[in-house]
């Protein structure tokens, strides 16, 4: 059995070989430990627009985040930058609505990159479906800085599947765990989806309602979210 090295291990680690910037500072910030329960949790709610679903070709075109400080949505931290993609946006355009020449005037990629782990420093990735903002993101980091990018995620797709499925139940219905769907079933509001900003926050709200659902009352751990 291979023994993998936890996120913090790797962080450590990486922090020993001397990067600059904002990943020094994301790096020199530890993880939350895994006992930490939801009440006082720092997450950042993560949403990334590419043109396709491929991080090793594909490109980040827009990203959207908003903080969660334990049960509270923390708006005045939100934020959203454009991301400069040399190669244009492609039929892409048609689902996030970002064109050619409002890509061309965004940041460049380090920039956006040193925007987001500036607001990620410290706290756990929160995302629908969150492997898709972990490939990009890492992806990213070793394009810019030549190394990966360890990282804690809690995933609202996964959490919203253990919900559907405990006991007995076979596998949820198709299209069940969407976002949109998802947020429906907890009696959430319907938002235009496929802007980054909107997905993030609507990720956060979702989020809030599922440690609601599976805490009853009671605090949940990172251990929990994350298991």
């Amino acid at each position: 059995m291979i023994l993998r090295s936890s996120p913090d291990r790797r962080r450590a680690r990486q922090l020993a070989a001397g990067p600059q910037g904002a990943l020094r500072v994301y790096l020199a910030q530890p993880f939350p430990p895994s006992g930490t329960d939801h009440t006082s949790l720092r997450l950042l709610a993560v949403d990334l627009e590419t043109t396709g679903l491929d991080p090793d070709h594909d490109h980040i075109v827009s990203i959207g985040f908003v903080p969660v400080d334990g049960t509270s949505i923390v708006l005045a931290g939100a934020g959203q930058v454009v991301v400069r993609s040399a190669g244009g946006v492609g039929h892409s355009a048609t689902v996030h609505g970002l064109t050619d020449d409002r890509v061309a005037a965004g940041l460049d990629l380090p920039a956006a990159l040193d925007v987001l782990l500036g607001a990620l420093s410290g706290r756990v990735l929160l995302a629908h479906h969150a492997a898709i903002e972990q490939g990009f993101l890492d992806v990213a980091c070793r394009r810019v800085h030549g190394q990966h990018l360890p990282s804690v995620a809690v995933d609202t797709m996964a959490l919203e599947h253990r919900l559907l499925t405990t006991g007995w139940t076979q596998e949820p219905a198709a299209g069940s765990l969407r976002l949109a769907a998802a947020r429906a079933r907890h009696g959430l509001p319907r938002y235009r989806a496929h802007d980054a900003l909107t997905d993030a926050l609507a990720c956060a709200e979702l989020y809030l309602a599922q440690v609601a659902e599976i805490g009853r009352g009671r605090p949940v751990t990172l251990r929990q979210l994350t298991r």
